[in-house]
């Protein structure tokens, strides 16, 4: 009877190691930097950062630029001695108001670029899983995962081009449906 349960609990055990290694074949993996480099979506979500970078960064310049030069008016000692008591009154007034602005500025361009960093990652963790989805079902895969979460994996199992030109066809799909014309994969893309 103890053998008979033995052999039992040893077939169960055997099956489902059986079912096991074949579930462990159906797992893929997607380089998640990879998409969002190499996507049109990640593409046009990173030409949008770096046009408010451009932005946030001129602003910031130009005001440096009106601290330095009036900086360098209170280390001109004649300049300064030409100046009326109110005149110099006005310029320390301007450049603590620009102090002011420049650090408002600053924390400003940190919290921008901040959201919009975390606005990329979240509209694009969502294109990558709907894309991962379709290559899923497609490759018959019961689950694909970010390939930072693996300590190794066989280059094999990476799905990421895959990923990818289902990303690029839903960006197409969506110019389409917006009545703008789809990019060209082969057209250079600008920087």
């Amino acid at each position: 009877m103890i053998r008979k349960s033995l052999f039992a609990a040893l077939a169960v055990v055997g099956l489902c190691a059986g079912g096991y290694a074949n579930e462990a074949k159906t797992v893929a993996v997607v380089n998640f930097a990879n998409c969002i480099t190499e996507s049109k979506f990640g593409k046009q979500e990173q030409a949008s950062f770096d046009s408010l970078k451009t932005q946030m960064t001129s602003l910031l310049e130009d005001t440096e630029k009106q601290l330095s030069e009036l900086a360098a008016k209170f280390n001109d000692s004649e300049y300064m001695d030409g100046l009326s008591p109110e005149a110099e009154e006005e310029m320390k007034v301007k450049y603590q108001q620009l102090s002011e602005e420049m650090n408002r500025y600053q924390n400003q361009y940190y919290q921008v670029l901040q959201q919009a960093n975390m606005k990329i990652v979240q509209t694009m963790g969502a294109n990558i899983q709907e894309a991962s989805e379709k290559v899923a079902k497609n490759k018959k895969l019961t689950m694909v995962i970010n390939k930072e979460a693996c300590f190794f994996f066989t280059p094999t199992l990476d799905v990421t081009d895959a990923v990818i030109a289902e990303m690029d066809k839903a960006y197409d799909a969506k110019k389409v449906a917006n009545n703008q014309p789809a990019e060209n994969q082969n057209a250079p893309v600008k920087k």
